[in-house]
């Protein structure tokens, strides 16, 4: 009788073990399938915002971080970090739209989108690459502004001051791209080396990575992300539409079809 037990029990535990084999694989199917686009439809569901009036919120997939209210401002003193923060919530209200598109031409047929991203957030690394390929391409009409919104800690902050001094030295395009596929997290000692690989002067990188304009620079978008009240990244706006999360290609261009429909300089109007 204790041997036939000793069986059942056994039988039970494999027949657990099994359930649980199948749920699991279940699971992993499904978020697979969710990671195809075209598979499950996306519904396009917009929320007009109050604060700031004229924009409307969708919420979509993986978001890495958690946003920190003092990012960018790296002060010792509360009291100082809580003064700049208030100094960058100023200016961005002065202007939104010349903040958060800031060096794109607003006269023209493009969508203007703004792309904020964390070096180390994994789903910014695909998410960035793809918007690339579609200003590259040309086929939907959108033109990026690039903002960086380190989440992640020092590596993160440093990787971000770094492609902004880079800017500097009209190389932020292809430091960009090194950074967002680089395995490495970033120290001074790296940075300096993949200077050299995309032939940036290393002295003046240091440099203007410590820069009150490269400090500005993360106050803005630091700001910008309070207003739009981003938790973590990725995150975009397209023309009035504020996207938080992962999105799918067919989105944006739902999304970016949409704000040329409905005319989204009505909200930005060039200067």
């Amino acid at each position: 009788m204790k041997l036939d037990a000793f069986a059942g029990d056994q039988i039970l535990d494999k027949n657990r073990r099994n359930t649980l084999l199948v749920v699991g694989a279940i699971g992993l199917g499904y978020a697979g399938l969710r990671g195809l686009p075209g598979l499950f439809p996306e519904t396009l569901e917009l929320e007009p915002m109050a604060n700031p009036p004229g924009f409307r919120r969708y919420v979509a997939g993986e978001t890495s971080g958690g946003f920190d209210p003092f990012v960018g401002l790296n002060m010792q003193e509360p009291a100082e970090a809580a003064a700049m923060r208030a100094a960058a919530d100023l200016r961005v209200r002065e202007n939104i739209c010349a903040t958060l598109y800031g060096g794109l031409d607003l006269t023209g047929s493009d969508v203007p989108m703004a792309s904020f991203s964390d070096y180390y957030c994994p789903y910014c690394r695909v998410q960035t690459k793809r918007l690339a390929d579609m200003v590259r391409s040309g086929d939907i009409g959108v033109s990026v502004a690039w903002h960086e919104l380190p989440l992640l800690g020092e590596s993160s902050n440093l990787a971000a001051k770094a492609a902004l001094a880079a800017k500097r030295q009209g190389a932020y395009p292809e430091f960009h791209a090194r950074l967002m596929r680089s395995p490495f997290r970033a120290t001074l000692e790296y940075l300096e080396t993949l200077a050299r690989d995309t032939d940036v002067d290393g002295a003046q990188l240091v440099e203007d990575m410590n820069s009150p304009e490269t400090s500005r620079e993360l106050e803005d978008s630091a700001a910008l992300a309070r207003l739009f009240a981003f938790i973590g990244t990725p995150a975009l706006v397209i023309g009035r539409t504020v996207v938080q999360g992962q999105v799918s290609d067919q989105m944006i261009r739902r999304i970016v079809e949409l704000e040329r429909e409905e005319g989204w300089s009505d909200i930005c109007p060039a200067a």
